[in-house]
């Protein structure tokens, strides 16, 4: 089953997110990415977060899992970022709460198959490795570096790198000056091509009467 868009849950969740994140004054990347996520209608959400960084983005996360019924996953690399990650969101008071696991990001993306939406933060020198890892869902995904004017790699990075790798194919992607850059790409995987991949070609064959050469058409 593929990524289908839903643009009336993608505006519930924009909306709700704007309320919820007005006092933080932020640029609208919480909005944006709580729109995307919701609006794709993913069901297994994952971003990384570390100590010192915002939340605005994890509560738009959270209430776009609220409005598709998904799971909300954060990764944070130990347990000070866990507690401080905890207290803010609580004081922030968005339900359903993430779901938040320690660890190095390459090695927790083990235990989560099936990722519709990925969130990463270009800050992070770690941040190819983690989209290299991650587990996708057959249908698709969706994966968001957000911060991408301040990645280290900016002239060399390139999607295709990190993700065409025979089961995995970029199909577009897009860079959107919001915040500090949202770098944003769609991905197919093996499982959502092979609906409509070659195993359903048609081929026909077509004989000149006048001729009387053999044309063979894939259709």
């Amino acid at each position: 089953m593929k990524l289908v868009w839903s643009p009336e849950t993608a505006s519930k969740a924009y909306i709700d997110t704007v309320k919820f994140c007005e006092l933080f004054h932020e640029s609208g990347v919480a909005e944006l990415i709580s729109a995307t996520a919701a609006g794709w209608n993913a069901k297994l959400i994952v971003e990384t977060w570390s100590q010192g960084g915002v939340v605005p983005t994890s509560i738009g996360l959270s209430i776009a899992s609220r409005h598709t019924g998904g799971r909300h996953v954060c990764i944070v690399p130990d347990e000070r970022s866990r507690t401080e990650y905890a207290e803010r969101m609580g004081d922030a008071g968005v339900l359903p709460a993430p779901e938040v696991i320690v660890g190095e990001p390459e090695e927790v993306m083990d235990g989560l198959v099936g990722i519709d939406f990925l969130v990463v933060d270009s800050k992070r020198k770690d941040f190819t490795r983690v989209l290299r890892q991650a587990k996708l869902s057959s249908g698709g995904a969706v994966l968001v570096c957000k911060n991408a004017n301040s990645r280290t790699d900016s002239g060399t990075f390139r999607w295709r790198s990190v993700l065409d790798d025979g089961t995995r194919r970029l199909v577009r992607s897009v860079f959107l000056p919001v915040g500090k850059g949202l770098d944003i790409a769609h991905v197919a995987t093996s499982g959502a091509s092979s609906s409509s991949g070659r195993g359903h070609d048609r081929w026909i064959k077509h004989v000149d009467q006048r001729s009387g050469e053999v044309h063979v058409i894939r259709k």
